[in-house]
């Protein structure tokens, strides 16, 4: 074969495992060509797999088994609804990350016990007539202007615990 330049070589669009590659080795040094098997080169690649996967990776909730997903696709990256029809209600770990829509007609208590940890947030949407007051037994509450209550009906406000059993709120918010 005569010499050629690697840009007149034809195409090879299906490459193989076994197929060899040219690389320059040593280049900041004495640069020598080499070749490298196209399996040899994927196997330094950093990745290699997405759960167990390998070529295009199409990802399913599935397979997301280090977060909790409860087998929900997180396209669009929609948030999980937990609608209470009560007056009062207990925030659980569970209700880390969503929106916890409150739809009675009458007043509501909000309790934000101890124990959900650093990290924990939630949204709580006033969407019945009834005000959502939050209270607390073993935790703090904080907000800028020292509000405890949502302002209305479709009120969105945000809670966040940056610290251990203490709970900033935020939001459409009440004295």
């Amino acid at each position: 074969m005569a010499n050629k330049k690697i840009t007149d070589l034809s195409d090879l669009p299906s490459p193989v495992g076994a197929d060899v590659l040219p690389i320059v080795d040593d280049v900041s040094g004495s640069p020598v060509t080499k070749k490298v098997t196209a399996s040899n080169l994927m196997s330094l690649a950093p990745v290699q797999s997405v759960a167990g996967k390998t070529g295009a990776v199409t990802v399913d909730a599935g397979d997301l088994t280090d977060g909790n997903f409860d087998g929900t696709a997180i396209s669009g990256f929609d948030a999980s609804i937990n609608e209470q029809t009560g007056t009062t209600y207990t925030l659980v770990a569970g209700d880390n990350g969503k929106v916890i829509k409150f739809t009675n007609g009458s007043a509501i208590t909000l309790t934000l016990p101890s124990g959900l940890g650093e990290g924990f947030n939630c949204s709580a949407i006033q969407y019945g007539a009834g005000q959502i007051t939050f209270s607390t037994s073993s935790s703090t509450l904080y907000n800028r202007q020292s509000h405890t209550k949502t302002a209305g009906q479709y009120a969105v406000t945000g809670l966040i615990s940056c610290v251990a059993d203490s709970f900033v709120l935020a939001g459409d918010t009440a004295s």
